[in-house]
């Protein structure tokens, strides 16, 4: 209430003078019906004169929530005049304190986790590098159990693109600190993903079909684009047919990825790219982790290179558009 007095003080010092003040001058006059025209045009101006100081005092308020404020990453209004924007300018401060308090514990939390990730999986390839290099000492030396040390060695290739992927998700915090843009021969970095991929394309029995031309070159983040076309390339021969190709083309700046196979349902098209998502097929095979397309989404989108996917009649197809950073590069 002493808030609300204070804040409204101006309009009782404006109804005081008003409807006292001018009555006593237009009482001293010979008559008011003669002047009821110049005590309202009085009245008026009174008034007129309030509005101004009072928005005049008030500006920087209205500006504030008008998102001036916010554009230029001022939280709190700029010397508050009023005792109602001390007031509010006060409880912005507390907010602001609070917030930037829980955002510093925050992101000291993310890089310890972010650490400890980096810590874990790095300490588990060391001992899953070991244990593949026995397997194929094993095949060598015990032929009778190649397929027992197949089978062994299908879990350790699962365990290593687990702990891959889990690797990337916990460094695509910080794509925009690691990217460099620079010349890339599409043909030589999709033949990259293609040599680490080649057991597993072996093992499904699907065949990569690449149709890129030689001297084609984008600019972009090779280390980053790597990680979207080894992650598009395996979802293409984890849900491909077997006895299948999957097709690798580029044409017209953009790189196409078609695989035949199951198509995904039309309702979930956008919901693939989700955090955590596996989907219908996701459930029913029980390998996927819903991280995949997620970062691939996320390294695209920080790249700037516009991607679709499309699955309809045995064919999914995912493209990615090159075709602009081709353009900024040409300027």
């Amino acid at each position: 209430m002493k808030l609300f007095l204070r804040d409204h003080l101006s309009f009782m010092i404006l109804y005081i003078i008003t409807f006292i003040c001018i009555l006593f001058v237009i009482h001293r006059l010979d008559n008011i019906d003669n002047h009821y025209t110049y005590f309202i045009f009085l009245a008026i101006i009174l008034l007129a004169i309030f509005l101004f100081f009072r928005y005049v005092r008030r500006k920087k308020m209205y500006d504030h929530m008008n998102g001036k404020g916010l554009e230029t990453g001022d939280l709190l209004i700029h010397q508050p005049v009023a005792s109602i924007e001390k007031a509010y300018a006060d409880q912005m401060r507390s907010i602001q304190s609070i917030l930037l308090s829980n955002e510093g514990e925050h992101k000291d939390f993310l890089q310890e986790q972010q650490l400890m990730i980096s810590q874990t999986v790095h300490q588990m390839k060391t001992p899953l590098s070991v244990i593949q290099l026995l397997i194929q000492a094993n095949q060598l030396r015990e032929p009778s159990l190649l397929h027992e040390w197949q089978k062994v060695k299908k879990e350790c290739d699962k365990l290593n693109f687990s702990l891959h992927q889990l690797l990337t998700y916990s460094r695509s915090s910080k794509i925009l600190a690691d990217v460099k843009i620079e010349p890339i021969s599409v043909k030589s970095m999709v033949q990259e993903v293609v040599n680490d991929l080649k057991d597993y394309f072996i093992e499904k029995e699907v065949y990569p079909n690449s149709t890129i031309g030689e001297n084609i070159l984008i600019y972009s983040d090779r280390k980053w684009l790597k990680v979207v076309i080894y992650q598009l390339l395996s979802n293409a021969v984890k849900y491909g047919e077997k006895q299948s190709s999957v097709l690798i083309h580029y044409e017209n700046g953009q790189l196409w990825i078609k695989n035949n196979g199951e198509t995904i349902p039309e309702s979930e098209i956008n919901r693939v790219f989700e955090l955590f998502y596996t989907g219908t097929k996701g459930r029913i095979k029980g390998e996927a982790t819903g991280i995949g397309l997620y970062l691939v989404k996320k390294i695209l989108s920080t790249l700037h290179h516009p991607y679709k996917l499309s699955s309809a009649h045995n064919e999914t197809i995912f493209t990615i558009d090159f075709s602009r950073s081709i353009e900024t590069a040409a300027k």
